[in-house]
């Protein structure tokens, strides 16, 4: 099983090729790993993965412990012209309480248990058969006395015949079939009557015009060396498996599903196996309670985050391994000690550069590319406050591989990344959210990068009644907008608050929307601890 390595909801460009050059070099560690991204990836790292063509992560929805991740049981499945005896054999050597029965692609049609076999033996019809030819030779060890086709389905009733010939004269018919030893009259009488398939038992060699005359009738002529009786009781069990085979009411799982939407149903019920499907619905294997007791868990590597809130949803049901962040440490839990790198810098890539360096793993051009464009996207092209000089010299290195124009990359990354057009009002508001619990206090801060604040001017009102809706629906006692000018180094500040007050003090703004903070560009390095102060100071009075 691969590990997932991913970033925070609401993947941005760091989040994003911070997982993708991490699981790169875990794979070159020969660490399985694959990279994933928990929603739709922005303009900015769609520009960047674009840029320097590198496939964008599959959208990871949860890590719920799935079906997939459990060690459920693989079973070779039959086909529904398979035999009754056939499906017993297979049963018996692979130590199977039950079988599937599926299509020539794969699909499944039916599943069959060693009881249903069994009632099948005592309460079955043992006067009328439906099999082919290739059953019969392949389960009773048939030689066939000329040369036909075994594809040939043989339908009808089954007649021992061990009685006077002439009796047997004015009864067989061509839907017959007949089991006899060396009754070479009875066996003339037959190939007459042109019944459907004559069994010769035991060790009797048949004269040969009774194989000429069959050939010529094309009444199929089997010799089974084995006794009448043994024949006559196995004969039943070369029936087609599909004669009982179980087709409806059948509880089944995909592989998709997820163990706690599926546990009552298996625990509720008294089934031993339960069909297992994939994706497009064929037969991959078998689970059943015992499968349950020790479920394996998704192994996975954090990477920019380390709150379970930003994480995928059902992060608690993982196996965390790792924690790759440059954020500040929120109050996730592990049953096991991990690695946990949390370094003060600018960016996750810059970290992953130095693990890169450090371990004296070659970097591509692509991976290279990545990085680099993380780093100048959370650092703000090194005008953020949180921008260290290991960000800046870990560019300097990146770039001695990618060979870009940084000034020009950096323009046209941010231009791909704070164009609004074809975004709604939600869309604009989410692209980059966290939530926060300052002082008791419900916090929502999202922070939007423009090159024009005229765009934002425009849809100012659609984006306020979005955030007074948002705030009253899930009952926030802050939210914030902040739209931070690349260009002009500061955030223009859009609120709805129960204390409107709060956001000016915060800032040393004008108490109006839209008002303009000089050098506050930072998320976390200044706006959540600047908020955090004055919360403080109103709990002190």
């Amino acid at each position: 099983m691969s590990t997932l390595v991913f970033g925070h909801k609401n993947p941005d460009t760091d989040s994003v090729c911070s997982a993708i050059a991490y699981s790169h070099l875990k794979n070159h560690q020969n660490e399985r790993s694959q990279p994933r991204v928990l929603g739709e990836i922005q303009k900015e790292a769609m520009f960047v993965l674009e840029r320097f063509e590198t496939p964008s992560p599959a959208i990871l929805e949860d890590v719920r412990i799935q079906v997939s991740d459990l060690k459920y049981t693989t079973v070779n499945p039959i086909k529904r012209k398979d035999s009754l005896l056939y499906a017993y054999n297979k049963m018996m050597d692979s130590q199977l309480r039950t079988i599937p029965i599926v299509d020539e692609e794969g699909y499944l049609e039916g599943i069959v248990t060693m009881k249903d076999i069994a009632m099948e033996m005592i309460n079955g019809d043992f006067y009328n058969i439906k099999t082919s030819i290739s059953n019969i030779i392949n389960d009773l060890g048939g030689i066939p006395l000329y040369p036909f086709s075994d594809k040939k389905i043989i339908e009808g009733s089954i007649s021992v015949m061990a009685f006077y010939y002439k009796s047997a004269q004015s009864i067989l018919t061509e839907k017959d079939i007949i089991i006899v030893g060396d009754r070479y009259d009875i066996i003339e009488i037959a190939i007459e009557s042109s019944v459907q398939l004559i069994l010769v038992t035991g060790s009797s060699e048949i004269p040969e015009k009774y194989i000429v005359m069959a050939k010529e009738k094309n009444v199929p002529m089997i010799k089974i060396p084995k006794d009448t009786y043994t024949v006559t009781k196995l004969f039943q069990q070369c029936n087609f498996i599909s004669r009982i085979m179980k087709t409806d009411s059948i509880m089944k799982f995909t592989l998709d599903n997820h163990i706690e939407d599926i546990k009552d149903d298996i625990i509720s019920t008294n089934f031993r196996n339960y069909p297992v499907l994939d994706s497009q619905g064929k037969f991959v294997g078998f689970i059943g309670r015992k499968h349950l007791l020790n479920p394996g868990k998704k192994k996975v590597i954090m990477v920019d985050h380390n709150e379970f809130a930003q994480s995928a949803y059902g992060i608690e049901e993982t196996e965390i391994l790792e924690i790759v962040d440059h954020h500040k440490i929120g109050g996730i839990k592990t049953n096991l000690p991990i690695n946990f790198m949390n370094i003060p810098v600018g960016s996750t890539c810059t970290i992953v550069y130095e693990l890169y360096k450090n371990q004296d793993i070659p970097i591509p051009y692509n991976i290279a590319g990545l990085m680099l464009s993380g780093i100048i996207s959370d650092t703000l092209y090194f005008k953020s406050p949180t921008c260290t000089q290991r960000d800046i010299s870990a560019v300097k290195a990146l770039n001695k591989i990618t060979r870009v124009d940084l000034d020009k990359f950096a323009m046209d990354m941010f231009k791909a990344g704070t164009s609004l057009d074809g975004y709604s009002e939600e869309e604009i508001f989410f692209r980059d959210f966290k939530d926060f619990m300052l002082r008791d206090i419900k916090t929502g801060i999202s922070q939007v990068f423009t090159l024009d604040i005229d765009d934002v001017r425009k849809r100012q009102d659609s984006l306020m009644a979005f955030m007074n809706r948002l705030k009253k629906d899930r009952n926030y006692d802050i939210l914030i907008l902040a739209v931070t000018d690349i260009l002009n180094e500061g955030s223009y500040f859009f609120y709805s608050s129960t204390n409107e007050n709060i956001i000016s003090n915060s800032f040393d703004i004008e108490d109006s929307q839209g008002a303009f903070a000089k050098h506050i560009v930072s998320r976390k390095k200044q706006i959540v601890p600047m908020l955090t102060s004055t919360l403080e100071a109103m709990y002190q009075k």
